[in-house]
């Protein structure tokens, strides 16, 4: 049967299971995605587009993969606007498909910019459908490398909404799974081994254990062997944080154990310092084992001892087995690690948990992180951060305790993109509860796409740390800031943001009282029940104290 290509490229993606697109008005694919039945998430910028589909693959692990659609070809300003977006894919390993619209034949040479030499460099492929029945073969391959390898963003190109049809029973198309590949044995028990044999093991967890959907398997190779967790920011919440063997993310405790031990086992990381991330103190005279997905990782940042390649889920179930076998069923609680442990917590509760129960006022931020802790079902819900203190604030003291619970993100960032994935986590987990932190800068992002999720009714909650600057840049009682001549922005009483949103349709609050967080925390929980989106507006100190990152 016959079928005009963009219909049938909308057909693809009901077969691949998409749910929906993401989209900002103007391509080529829309209408045929509406007359295929096919739902549109229509954002009010082509970055939130994209980066709706980013989180919607990074929130559900990999088992859905976002797509989207922005305007491309002749006039490509919208994967202008979105190059932002699709780079931190790039950069963070998040697959999504971008569909856009490709330069006509006849057409090229007439602009200046080359789409494909403007996203060569943040995209795994590109794929440009040039003849209709071409449509089965590009998706086919597209989402083969969206679902193998390491995961990426892929662009795929289409001439525009009247290019022709094809034959559906000449061309069909079946949905692909992907390939992954497990580890070699021998470098499975070399890495046993050496893990057996060391005095201070750490075991270091990214977010490729997410990839993989193997959080199961990482809570069972870490009860087995009896080490200590430390994850990455992008890794957070992939190992229960209540459990007795975690010692979270960043902060004294962190320092001490990566000090201190003398294997570093990684697990779906790359290794890579950056900003946003611990380094290997001394890294010189530990042994590191690197298991991961990317060869290109291993001997990059570090000299690896022992590679062990392939998908985290193959790799921690072969070191299970391989670890059994070595010890017979496991190695023995060890009780001394437990109560060390036990003991740095209790350190770091003496510092923050007077902040987090503090009635100063301004309110400072760490009580409306403990009070948020109170109230939200930390079993059944997902919170993430923005960029800046927020980000730095949650990911210390924020216990996370299912995965996913907590999103950490943020190498090459975009502010505003807690807004993306809150609303991303609201569609692929309509039960849960869904949290997005945010500072001012963060703000000022999101504002023009806030009524959308008025439009679709998507019930999450926005919460303004609201401290009247850019906390850390300017002076105050941490020292100059690191940006003295741009910190300043509007005070409340010149810029009210929650009656401002509130005009959008929102329910919305600002809370000055400490008193007050919990009760306003319930009310807009009642109001998301309900399917409308809630923003509070905390009237907050500037209080830039979190937990470090090892750097040297």
């Amino acid at each position: 049967m016959k079928v005009k290509a963009t219909n049938g490229l909308a057909r693809i993606l009901k077969a691949e299971g998409v749910p929906w697109v993401s989209t900002f008005p103007v391509s080529g694919m829309n209408n045929a995605l509406g007359e295929e039945g096919v739902p549109i998430i229509m954002m009010r910028d082509e970055r939130y587009a994209v980066a709706i589909a980013d989180a919607f693959s990074r929130v559900t692990c990999g088992k859905k993969i976002g797509v989207c659609t922005v305007m491309g070809g002749v006039n490509p300003a919208g994967l202008q606007v979105a190059y932002g977006a699709i780079a931190q894919a790039f950069e963070d390993g998040s697959p999504l498909i971008c569909i856009t619209d490709g330069v006509p034949l006849g057409a090229s040479g007439n602009s200046h910019y080359d789409m494909d030499l403007g996203l060569k460099s943040v995209t795994k492929w590109i794929g440009h459908i040039d003849m209709p029945h071409r449509v089965p073969e590009i998706m086919r391959r597209a989402f083969t490398y969206a679902r193998s390898g390491r995961p990426g963003p892929v662009l795929v190109t289409i001439p525009g909404r009247g290019f022709g049809e094809y034959d559906e029973d000449e061309y069909p198309y079946t949905p692909v799974k992907g390939w992954k590949w497990a580890p070699d044995p021998e470098d499975v028990k070399a890495a046993v081994k050496t893990l057996l044999v060391a005095k201070k093991p750490l075991l270091f967890v990214g977010e490729g254990v997410f990839r993989a959907d193997a959080t199961d398997e990482l809570l069972k190779f870490v009860e087995m062997a009896q080490v200590p967790v430390l994850t990455t920011l992008k890794g957070k919440s992939a190992f229960p944080e209540n459990h007795s063997l975690s010692i979270g993310v960043r902060g004294e405790l962190a320092d001490s154990f990566l000090h201190s031990c003398d294997l570093l086992f990684a697990i779906g990381s790359s290794l890579s310092p950056g900003r946003f991330g611990q380094t290997i103190p001394d890294a010189g005279h530990k042994t590191i084992v690197q298991c991961t997905i990317n060869e290109l990782d291993v001997n990059k940042s570090y000299k690896v001892d022992h590679a062990v390649v392939g998908d985290a889920k193959f790799t921690l179930q072969a070191l299970i087995d391989e670890l059994s076998r070595q010890t017979g069923g496991g190695v023995k609680s060890n009780q001394t690690l437990i109560n060390e442990i036990k003991a740095g917590k209790k350190q770091l509760s003496v510092k923050y948990g007077p902040l987090m129960e503090s009635d100063d006022k301004p309110i400072n931020p760490y009580r409306v992180y403990g009070d948020l802790m109170k109230t939200i079902d930390l079993n059944s819900s997902f919170v993430t951060h923005e960029s800046g203190n927020t980000r730095d604030q949650s990911s210390t003291v924020y216990e996370a305790v299912i995965p996913r619970g907590y999103l950490g993100w943020g190498n090459v960032s975009t502010l505003g993109f807690s807004l993306a994935a809150t609303i991303a986590a609201k569609l692929a987990y309509p039960e849960r509860q869904c949290v997005a932190l945010t500072g001012d800068a963060g703000v000022g992002y999101m504002l023009g796409n806030l009524e959308a999720l008025v439009r679709y009714n998507i019930g999450i909650t926005i919460i303004h740390i609201n401290n009247g600057g850019f906390a850390g840049y300017g002076p105050g009682f941490w020292g100059e800031g690191h940006d003295p001549y741009t910190f300043v922005v509007s005070e409340h009483s010149v810029a009210n943001y929650s009656e401002a949103v509130k005009n959008l349709g929102f329910y919305a609050e600002y809370i000055s009282e400490p008193s007050e967080i919990i009760p306003a925390l319930k009310r807009a929980f009642a109001e998301n029940a309900q399917n409308r989106p809630a923003y509070l507006e905390f009237a907050c100190s500037k209080y830039p104290v979190f937990g470090s990152w090892v750097t040297k």
